[in-house]
C-alpha cells in the first residue's frame, strides 16, 4: 500500500494506491458518505466486471450506494449525458454535503468531476480509476470536462477530488488494448522528465504489460508521485510547468478529432503517436538528435503502439491536422504552444511554432 499526497493547501487530497482496494472500498469511503449514502457513476462495461465488487464491499456497511451506468466510450464526455447526470443527481435528492464516485476510466472521472463542480454549484467527489490511463493520468488533478463539437475537453472546469483510490488489481479486467493505450502515458513521465524512467519502461514494458503485478504497482505508483508533484506545483497550468503534462496531446488531440473521436483511434495511442510526432519535430526544428526521436518511436512500435499517421490510421493533410488544433484550448494570443524536446528526459514549451511549418511536417511524416 502506498499513499502520495496532492499539495494543493485547501485542495490537497490523498490517493491510495493498494492491490484489493475496491473490495476494501468501504473502509477508505466511509468518512465521504454524508447521510449514509454515495451516488455512483459508472459505465456499462465497468459496471459488470468491477459494480459487484464494490456493492459487495459495501453490503454491511450501512451506507448506500446510489448507481446510475451511462454508455461505455468518449460519446459520452458530451453535453447530453452531461444533462442526464445532473437531472438524475437532482431528481435523486443530491444535497451539497453529498459525494459522488466516479467508478471508471477516464471518460466517467471527466464526466462525474464536472457534475459535482456544477451541480446545486458544487458537491465533493470521489475517483476510482479502472483504466491505466486514469489510474496514471487523468484521475489525479482536477481536471474535468466533456468534448464539443469544435474539439475535445473544451467545456470543464478544475474541480478537485476529494480522493482517489486506485487498485491495480481491476486492470486485469481491462482489455489488452486498453491496457496499451494507459502504458502510453506512463512512458510520457519517463520522456517529459525522467530519462531514467523511460529507460525502466523500456525493460519492463513486457511485465507491464503482461500484467506483472509488481511492474505495474511500480509504475502506477512512480506516474502518480510525478503527476502529483507537477500538479502540486501549477495546479490551473498558469505557470506552465504543470504544461508538460500535455506531450504529444497537441498532435494527439488532432488526430483524434479527424478519427472523430472514436474508437478507431483511443486517447492513450492519439497521445503515442503524438509524442513521436513531437520527438520527430523537435529533430527537425534541431531541438533533438535524430538517436533520441528513434528510440522514442522503436519502443512505441515494440508495445504495438502508433508511432506515426500511418500507424494511427490518419491519412489526412497536415493542413486539415493543424485546422484541428486551431480549437485546442491552449490557443492564446492566435499562437499554439508546443510541448516539444531537447532528447528523452527534457521537454520545454515552445511558444514560436510556425504552424505552415507543422503542416509541412505531418505531410512529410505520415
Amino acid at each position: 500500500m502506498t499513499q502520495i499526497r496532492v499539495e494543493l493547501g485547501e485542495h490537497s487530497y490523498p490517493i491510495l494506491v493498494q492491490p484489493g482496494a475496491l473490495a476494501r472500498a468501504a473502509t477508505h469511503l466511509q468518512e465521504f458518505a454524508s447521510n449514509n449514502r454515495l451516488f455512483v457513476l459508472t459505465d456499462n462495461h465497468v459496471g459488470s466486471n468491477l459494480l459487484p465488487i464494490l456493492q459487495h464491499a459495501f453490503a454491511e456497511s450501512g451506507i448506500d450506494l446510489i448507481v446510475s451506468s451511462l454508455p461505455a466510450g468518449e460519446a459520452s464526455k458530451s453535453w447530453q449525458r452531461l444533462e442526464t447526470v445532473t437531472d438524475w443527481l437532482l431528481a435523486q435528492g443530491v444535497e451539497r454535503s453529498d459525494t459522488l464516485v466516479a467508478l471508471g476510466g477516464g471518460v466517467i472521472g471527466d464526466l462525474t468531476g464536472f457534475a459535482a463542480a456544477i451541480v446545486k454549484r458544487g458537491c465533493g467527489f470521489v475517483q476510482i480509476p479502472t483504466s491505466l490511463l486514469a489510474q496514471v493520468d487523468s484521475s489525479v488533478g482536477g481536471k474535468t470536462a466533456i468534448n464539443s463539437s469544435v474539439g475535445k475537453n473544451l467545456i470543464g472546469s478544475f474541480n478537485q477530488p476529494r480522493f482517489v483510490l486506485i487498485d491495480p488489481l481491476v486492470l486485469n479486467s481491462l482489455p489488452d488494448r486498453e491496457l496499451r493505450a494507459g502504458y502510453a502515458e506512463v512512458v510520457k513521465y519517463g520522456l517529459i522528465n525522467d530519462a531514467v524512467f523511460f529507460a525502466w519502461c523500456e525493460a519492463n514494458s513486457k511485465q507491464i504489460l503482461d500484467r506483472d503485478p509488481d511492474a505495474l504497482s511500480e509504475a502506477i505508483v512512480h506516474s502518480v508521485r510525478a503527476k502529483a508533484l507537477i500538479v502540486g506545483e501549477d495546479e490551473k497550468e498558469l505557470s506552465g510547468r504543470r504544461a508538460l503534462l500535455n506531450l504529444g496531446h497537441t498532435f494527439g488531440h488532432a488526430l483524434e478529432a479527424e478519427t472523430g473521436f472514436s474508437d478507431k483511434l483511443v486517447h492513450g495511442e492519439a497521445v503515442a503517436a503524438g509524442m513521436a510526432l513531437a520527438f520527430g519535430y523537435s529533430v527537425r526544428r534541431g531541438h533533438c538528435d535524430a538517436e533520441d526521436a528513434e528510440r522514442v518511436r522503436a519502443h512505441l512500435e515494440s508495445v504495438d503502439l502508433p508511432y506515426n499517421l500511418t500507424t494511427a490510421s490518419v491519412r489526412a493533410s497536415g493542413q486539415r491536422l493543424v485546422d484541428h488544433m486551431m480549437h485546442d484550448k491552449k490557443m492564446s494570443g492566435g499562437s499554439l504552444p508546443f510541448l516539444l524536446a531537447n532528447g528523452i528526459g527534457h521537454t520545454f514549451l515552445a511558444k514560436d511554432v510556425d504552424l505552415e511549418d507543422v503542416a509541412a511536417f505531418l505531410d512529410e511524416a505520415a
